[in-house]
């Protein structure tokens, strides 16, 4: 592989890496302050317990998320200097505001969270956990309006070569910003959501500390129910809204090589042949893809091929297809799991409503534990099928991906670097394993605190 290669494999893997945390960051926060909330109103021992013990689970994935976004900052300037040429002075933008507010704030309450056990009313330090919540939440909203411009730029001029902000406020308004944002903070409360259920699932089996985690899953089933929902109508919105902006992108997503005549049908599988330009076999549904796609029966959908003309008069010479058998099967794959959780978020809120208890459903459970892992294949697949789907841009419409890519770094170069990140991430993936399942698996008497949440936690982070 070429340097252009070896960087954006290396890219997209600390991309994923590093988004295997930021979720479960974003949607624990708030899930402690709610437990955090209802300690402070109902003075329940039980609550305390409770919320030290997520508190726990969610200092060490905040810790592991931190290194794992600081070393994928510094790619931008070490593999896509020339990227961060051209676009720096709008990406650059919220990218700061991101570093100065929204991680000082996260990272400052979290310190007074930490270390104000016994040392605060209890209210103030249900606040400070409330402020920590909103800090992640605001980090990612500044680091997805960078996103968002990526995907549809907007507040810019091209200037002597170099794109530059014209109005920052339109960078705020971006549409993409606006489908794009809430889908991530749905997707991080539905990721804390199944997380807390799962590991609730595994006491409940063991029938230890009931008290503790029959809240905790009452809790977590809740915010899970509302939250998987919530993400599914912002998802179909969101792919309406990619439609329109990038064509190419979906027709990929849905396989679609010639432009389909409404009402188009919507293809459940297919085997794919990029090469041969067509698919092997598929399996459609009738009309259900101008329904999906635009609400209505009667339009058509454009495909691949009369995009890639269309492109080619508009960008010049050039391949503007992307990988169609990843952008088609992770979009399934993420939708997919989409599925499966709201189905298992809502059953869990029909046992609630019938007053059953969930320990006497131990195949229930057993699914819960097992899903845990379901949040996270479908944040994955999001993530893929969004940035290879976008392809061959790195800029949509401004700038190619090979044209983003520093132009003093060797194959070398990054392959070293590749290699040197793979082996510290695999150690840091090793040790986040290690004390998640060993504080997990401690349960709540392990985090009872003497004055103040015990001090060998943050060793052990």
């Amino acid at each position: 592989m070429d340097a252009l290669g070896l960087a954006r494999l290396q890219f997209g893997i600390t991309t994923i890496y590093h988004f295997l945390f930021v979720p479960l960051t974003i949607g624990l926060a708030l899930t402690v302050a709610i437990m955090e909330t209802i300690y402070v109103r109902t003075k329940n021992p039980a609550f305390k317990q409770m919320v030290q013990y997520w508190g726990r689970l969610f200092l060490i994935n905040f810790a592991v998320g931190v290194v794992t976004g600081i070393i994928q900052e510094f790619q931008f300037g070490m593999n896509w200097s020339s990227y961060s040429r051209f676009v720096g002075d709008v990406f650059g933008a919220p990218l700061a505001v991101e570093a100065l507010l929204a991680f000082f704030l996260e990272s400052t309450f979290l310190g007074v969270w930490i270390f104000g056990w016994d040392r605060l009313r209890p209210a103030a330090h249900a606040l400070a956990m409330w402020l920590v919540a909103i800090g992640t939440s605001v980090s990612a909203f500044w680091i997805l309006t960078a996103n968002s411009f990526m995907q549809e730029p907007t507040g810019y001029a091209v200037v002597h070569g170099r794109a530059e902000m014209t109005s920052f406020g339109a960078l705020l308004g971006n549409p993409q910003l606006w489908v794009e944002f809430p889908h991530v903070l749905l997707a991080a409360f539905t990721t804390a959501a199944f997380f807390v259920a799962g590991i609730s699932a595994y006491f409940l089996l063991r029938r230890q500390h009931l008290d503790v985690f029959r809240s905790s899953m009452k809790i977590a089933l809740v915010i899970g129910a509302v939250s998987s929902i919530l993400l599914a109508v912002n998802g179909d919105a969101q792919a309406k809204h990619v439609v329109q902006t990038q064509p190419m992108k979906m027709a990929a997503a849905e396989a679609v090589w010639h432009t389909a005549p409404a009402p188009a049908p919507w293809n459940l599988i297919a085997g794919i042949d990029q090469l041969g330009g067509r698919n092997t076999f598929s399996i459609a549904v009738p009309d259900m893809l101008s329904f999906l796609s635009y609400g209505n029966l009667t339009s058509s959908f454009p495909g691949i091929d009369e995009l890639q003309a269309r492109d080619v008069q508009r960008y010049g010479p050039g391949n503007y297809v992307p990988p169609v058998a990843s952008t088609f099967w992770s979009f399934r794959v993420m939708v997919a799991c989409g599925v499966l959780m709201v189905l298992l978020a809502w059953y869990g809120m029909l046992l609630l409503a019938r007053r059953r208890g969930l320990e006497t459903r131990p195949r229930y459970l057993r699914l819960l534990l097992w899903a845990i892992a379901l949040p996270y294949i479908a944040n994955t697949s999001g993530w893929v099928m969004t940035e290879i789907g976008r392809q061959p841009w790195i800029v949509y419409g401004l700038e190619r991906t090979m044209q983003g890519v520093s132009n003093t770094v060797t194959s070398a170069d990054v392959a070293t670097s590749l290699i040197g990140f793979t082996l510290i991430f695999g150690l840091i993936a090793a040790a986040d394993i290690y004390l998640l399942v060993r504080y997990a698996k401690a349960g709540p008497d392990a985090t009872e605190p003497r004055s103040r949440m015990p001090d060998e936690s943050l060793a052990a982070i």
